[in-house]
């Protein structure tokens, strides 16, 4: 089977929870410091070894594909003024891979419709990866690294899991596990959505990042719904983990959820205070304002 090249990013969701900054800029591009939360999900991707990106938006995503696109006007404006690192930063953007966009269609909708409508791109023996464009690892080593070192070490689809306490089992799905491979690497017997503390299977918790072998594509396209009327990722991993074999990875890092605005200041501050450049300031204005 093929190395991955291709990674499908969901940035389709309408961002309502942050009206109205999301009004007129969509929410994966709201700012990590100073990059928006899409391109540290692209970076790490490309880390990968991704080659071709291929983002499923909506109709009010305009700024995205202007955002990994080439700006001319302003790097030549940046090069005039002499701040040619800045002008090679933005260059550097739009290279970093080929983009692809893909507008969603269809229903029933659910976390799996953007697989579906991108399917036509990913060849029959390819694994992919696939993120979602609001939620990203603060680690060492890129999470799509790490699903990728798991993937060659199995050869099988790898999904990403964080340790999570068991009283909060009620706000992801929660894996179901056989044995423990090597490097917190889990063989998967089935997801169980939001179980609740006495019926959690385990402490690992399903989080966005997964690296799927194109077996699991005929079974999204079933398109069977939940008791939501949805079609899901994790539906489709529970029945390829049947069929097949689907694996776990713990990944070493900090996960982030930008998906609401407390979530979101959480992100900033915790990368914030991890920086080499603004730390140690921000570390004692914290202490300051607190104290």
């Amino acid at each position: 089977m093929k190395q991955p090249t291709k990674a499908i990013i969901c940035a389709a969701g309408l961002g309502t929870r942050f009206l109205p900054q999301t009004k007129a800029m969509p929410k994966e591009m709201l700012p990590i410091i100073d990059r928006p939360v899409i391109q540290l999900i692209v970076e790490e991707a490309v880390a990968a070894g991704v080659t071709e990106i291929i983002i499923v938006t909506g109709s009010t995503k305009r700024t995205i594909e202007d955002h990994f696109d080439r700006s001319d006007e302003l790097e030549a404006e940046l090069r005039e003024k002499g701040k040619h690192d800045k002008a090679d930063q933005i260059k550097k953007i739009a290279e970093m891979a080929n983009f692809v966009y893909v507008r969603q269609k269809g229903s029933p909708k659910g976390n799996a419709r953007p697989v579906l409508n991108a399917r036509h791109l990913i060849d029959d023996d390819e694994p992919f990866f696939v993120f979602f464009a609001d939620d990203f690892f603060r680690s060492q080593t890129p999470r799509a690294v790490q699903l990728l070192q798991a993937h060659q070490a199995t050869g099988k689809s790898v999904i990403s899991l964080i340790e999570v306490d068991r009283r909060d089992a009620d706000k992801y799905g929660m894996a179901a596990i056989d044995h423990q491979g090597m490097n917190d690497t889990y063989k998967l017997t089935q997801l169980v959505e939001k179980p609740g503390q006495a019926d959690a299977p385990s402490n690992l918790a399903s989080v966005g990042g997964y690296l799927l072998t194109p077996d699991i594509l005929p079974i999204i396209a079933q398109e069977k719904v939940d008791k939501n009327g949805e079609i899901t990722l994790a539906d489709s991993i529970n029945e390829l983990a049947q069929a097949d074999a689907v694996y776990g990875k713990i990944i070493d890092g900090v996960w982030h959820d930008t998906g609401d605005q407390l979530k979101y200041i959480k992100a900033v501050l915790d990368v914030a205070l991890s920086s080499s450049e603004y730390g140690n300031d921000l570390r004692q204005y914290l202490t300051e304002r607190l104290g």
